[in-house]
């Protein structure tokens, strides 16, 4: 009887990254039906987890060598199920419908929105700066709104009516924008400093998970709207340094 040949290693670890992707379009899926029947809490929750595993699937793809033009393109459908249509639905559903045709077109505008700022990044992903994003990365965007589901349990209920629907409204508008514009977001990729002070950012980042841990609902929102606001400094900040330092040559320049 013949042996089964096995598969070379490599030819079977390459489709761990794409089952995870599986996995994060599947918890995406998930969360869309529960929006649909008004669990916004659970859609919300699903959007998160399909961020820790859209998350996965690229470090796994690294370490283990097995990255494809194939795995990136099924990650951007994935991510434009998991990241745009579900909280776009999430969100007119949860919050928005009440405004008719200019709650639609904002949660129509944020999902395409996010697939543009996919497509973009897969052009420039080979010649862009690993340091930093161009534009909210979908997935930021998608859990900013995620958190304020589950932000809105501490929201006073007389505001729930008021200032709740028009504070959405508002901010699906600004995540549309960010995702399109040319602010630029810290990506978090550079281990140089995690390398330099290892110790450090051990603690803080043990620090920084018991506070999370322990009020999640609440904390988990004022992170992700801290991100967003993040990206208008750190561009500002790097305009400016990067202002400084043209002027700078322009003097050594007429100077010489």
């Amino acid at each position: 009887m013949a042996k089964e040949k096995k598969l070379p290693r490599h030819k079977s670890v390459y489709l761990l990254p794409n089952l995870l992707t599986t996995t994060s379009l599947f918890i995406g899926f998930l969360g869309l039906t529960w929006a649909i029947k008004g669990d916004y809490t659970s859609c919300a929750l699903c959007i998160l987890a399909s961020c820790v595993f859209d998350g996965l699937d690229g470090k796994v793809a690294r370490l283990t060598g097995t990255t494809s033009e194939f795995g990136v393109q099924l990650d951007s459908l994935a991510d434009l199920v998991a990241f745009g249509v579900v909280p776009a639905t999430m969100t007119y559903l949860w919050m928005l419908e009440g405004y008719g045709r200019l709650g639609l077109m904002a949660a129509f505008l944020f999902m395409a929105c996010g697939a543009l700022r996919l497509a973009r990044f897969n052009v420039q992903a080979s010649t862009g700066s690993k340091k930093h994003f161009v534009g909210l990365p979908i997935p930021g965007a998608a859990c900013t709104l995620a958190t304020l589901v589950l932000f809105a349990e501490y929201i006073p209920a007389s505001y729930t009516q008021s200032v709740l629907p028009i504070s959405a409204l508002v901010l699906v508008y600004v995540l549309s924008f960010f995702m399109v514009s040319t602010i630029r977001f810290y990506s978090f990729k550079e281990i140089s400093a995690f390398k330099a002070h290892p110790f450090s950012w051990m603690v803080t980042a043990i620090l920084v998970f018991s506070l999370v841990a322990s009020r999640p609902k609440f904390l988990g929102f004022i992170i992700f709207l801290g991100y967003l606001i993040s990206g208008p400094i750190y561009t500002l900040f790097l305009l400016s340094r990067r202002g400084s330092k043209r002027l700078l040559r322009d003097d050594t320049e007429e100077l010489g």
